[in-house]
Formats: C-alpha cells, structure tokens, sequence
C-alpha cells in the first residue's frame, strides 16, 4: 500500500487523538471550581458559618471523626451551631484552620478529595494544636459542587 494512502487514511484519526486539551481544559475547570468551593467551605468552617456550610452538604451528609461513630447532616449542623455560638462568644478561638497536601480524584460527578488539615484554636483559653489527615467525598448536584462525606484521622 502506498504511504500517501494510508497518510491520507489515517491522518484525520492522528490529528482526533493529539490531545489538544479540550477535554483537559474542561477537567481543570472542573478541579479549579471544586477547588475554589472546598475553599469557601474551609473558610466557612473557620468562622462558623453555619448557614454557608448548610448550603454546602448533600441531603444525606455522612461525617465521621476518627474517635466517634459517624454522623448525618442533622446531627452535625447541630453540632456546627454549638460551635458557631461558642465563637461568637470568644469560648472558642479560631487561629488557623488550613488545608494543605490536596490531592483530587474526580469520576463522573463526585470527586474524592485528600488532605492534611492544620488546626489551632483556643477554648476558654487553652490552646490548642492539631493536624488531621482528611477524606473527603465531593458529588455535582444541582449545578454546584457539594460535600456528601468527611472522614478524619489525626495525624498530631
């Protein structure tokens, strides 16, 4: 066979396969977009906005800490309120609350999420620090991104 002819042949299935980004541009917009959320969220959770984190978890949130039973969404928005009133009170200051060592694994509409979380706040006083290796579970719903699970283990 000729090497034009099959040049020719193949040619349009070369130039479909070149990876030119498309698709790649669209997976980084969507990391970038869950990437900006799990900032808002973070920094929601530093200053206790319960409303905002609300807005920001699956109907059937599942949360478990590494030293209890896991939790659904009622139970830790309570827990949320708790915490958000003892930091308007002062009881509870927050220092630093960062997010660090992200790594992001995305499927179709959910994303598994894996960090380091650096904590410092003081309660009636007494500080304390501590880090966290978490896992988090991300799904697109209703054209945001929303937490369905958290999961952590403390690291110090």
């Amino acid at each position: 066979m000729n090497k034009w002819v099959l040049l020719a042949a193949m040619g349009p299935l070369l130039f479909s396969c070149t990876g030119d980004g498309a698709n790649d541009t669209d997976s980084m917009a969507d990391e970038a977009s869950l990437r900006a959320t799990i900032d808002i969220f973070n920094a929601a959770f530093e200053r206790g906005d319960v409303e905002k984190l609300a807005s920001m978890i699956t109907d059937d949130y599942q949360h478990t800490n590494g030293n209890a039973k896991s939790i659904g969404r009622d139970s830790w928005l309570g827990y949320l309120k708790k915490r958000s009133q003892q930091i308007e009170e002062g009881t509870i200051v927050v220092h630093k609350y960062e997010m660090d060592e992200v790594e992001v694994v995305q499927y179709d509409g959910m994303a598994i999420v894996t960090a380091r979380v650096a904590v410092s706040s003081s309660s009636t006083g007494q500080l304390s620090e501590n880090e966290y290796r978490v896992t988090n579970i991300w799904v697109w719903e209703s054209g945001q991104w929303k937490r369905a699970g958290f999961h952590d283990g403390k690291i110090k």
